[in-house]
């Protein structure tokens, strides 16, 4: 990171203001922000930097800045051809392949974790396994993992997250030539868990991911995944949809790097908030860097607030570093009901209260039915109902 040089100073030009009295400047390239893998690295979080000012940083203390249990955990793999877990070392050349933390709580991971869990895809063949935890119990813990999947391997992965948890964690994903990897992450944790993930993905040449996460439990979540398009034709399908109800936090701040030429991503996150104090905050960032000809990229994030004393934070950028692209652009929406929508379906006979729910489960499951597991779609589609179940008509 470079930092601005000290203007000279003249008979005519004030004095420069001491260094303790400037404020700082902010790094306006997502990829030149810093990185390292030691805590001891990053200051002391107050909230107020660039990538914490909506976080409730006060509710993440320990995972940030505490001391973490970084030993191996009961985990299960459903059994799948192809597809193995194995616990690695940390000199191990993979970690850190993918990507190396940006803020504290990652790098804290990052620091404390003992060995890394090490999930292998190989098999041209389409196969599904699901890696879950449930037993991570209450003390604050670091986790690592890695998922390698060979060139050509073609696999879905979920990670399926429930019961307690105070977790901060890295997750890799190496994809080879031509690998094709969907992988969901599942969050289901208790009311009062608190989990931190930075996911990152590294793409080789005609690699193509699809990730999905959907967040409905837990009380404090923040996921940020990120994908570098660093092989030609690589594509990236990064998806979301969410569920916050009252004093749960849930954030996500999503960051796509196209590297190599003709590489391809999309990016549509949906969320839906009820209750005093939901907060749910979406940040998108995309970066089209030099030697990426021919991208085409498009990113969204739609909210839909469905009663008081919820709020949306939804923040797209967009940086291009090279004039010859196909296409690239970004939107967002914050709102509550459809009224049009609400009269249509009331006109034929249903009632308010099953109309509003008719509404915000189309609006969530565009995002689980492009899953592509019927089981999961299934199972995610009855949690969002039993979600909605709640209260949606309070929405005003």
């Amino acid at each position: 990171m470079t930092t601005p040089s000290t203007p000279t100073q003249t008979q005519d030009s004030p004095a420069p203001a001491p260094t303790h009295m400037r404020a700082p400047v902010p790094v306006q390239t997502r990829s030149e922000r810093f990185t390292s893998t030691q805590v001891a690295d990053f200051p002391d979080v107050t909230g107020r930097e660039v990538m914490w000012k909506h976080t409730p940083v006060a509710r993440l203390a320990e995972l940030i800045s505490g001391e973490l249990d970084g030993s191996p955990y009961v985990f299960d793999l459903t059994p799948a051809p192809g597809v193995t877990a194995s616990w690695i070392a940390r000199d191990d050349a993979r970690i850190g392949a993918a990507g190396i933390p940006e803020d504290r709580a990652s790098a804290n991971a990052w620091t404390n974790f003992e060995q890394a869990l090490l999930v292998s895809v190989s098999g041209d063949d389409v196969k599904e396994a699901t890696l879950t935890r449930a037993a991570l119990g209450g003390p604050a813990r670091a986790a690592h993992t890695v998922v390698e999947v060979a060139p050509g391997a073609h696999a879905t992965l979920i990670l399926q997250n429930s019961g307690p948890a105070h977790l901060t964690e890295n997750v890799e994903f190496l994809l080879g030539a031509n690998a094709n990897l969907t992988v969901v992450s599942v969050q289901e944790w208790d009311d009062d868990a608190l989990h931190v993930a930075a996911h990152f993905a590294e793409l080789a040449e005609g690699a193509r991911i699809k990730h999905v996460a959907v967040t409905l439990g837990g009380g404090v979540v923040r996921l940020n995944p990120s994908a570098h398009l660093a092989g030609a034709r690589a594509d990236a399908e990064l998806l979301g949809a969410y569920f916050a109800d009252a004093s749960q936090h849930l954030e996500q701040q999503v960051y796509v790097h196209h590297d190599g030429p003709e590489t391809r991503s999309r990016v549509t996150y949906k969320g839906a908030l009820q209750g005093e104090g939901a907060r749910t905050v979406w940040i998108g960032d995309v970066l089209i860097g030099p030697k990426a000809v021919g991208t085409d990229t498009y990113e969204q994030n739609r909210n839909l607030v469905l009663t008081d004393g919820a709020r949306a934070d939804s923040v797209p950028n967009l940086e291009i570093e090279t004039g010859d692209i196909v296409g690239a652009g970004h939107a967002s929406a914050t709102g509550r009901f459809d009224d049009e929508q609400l009269f249509y379906l009331q006109s034929r006979g249903i009632p308010e209260d099953e109309a509003r729910r008719l509404v915000v489960r189309g609006f969530l499951f565009e995002i689980v039915q492009q899953i592509g597991s019927p089981a999961l779609q299934e199972r995610l589609q009855s949690a969002i109902e039993a979600e909605l179940a709640v209260s949606v008509t309070a929405a005003s």
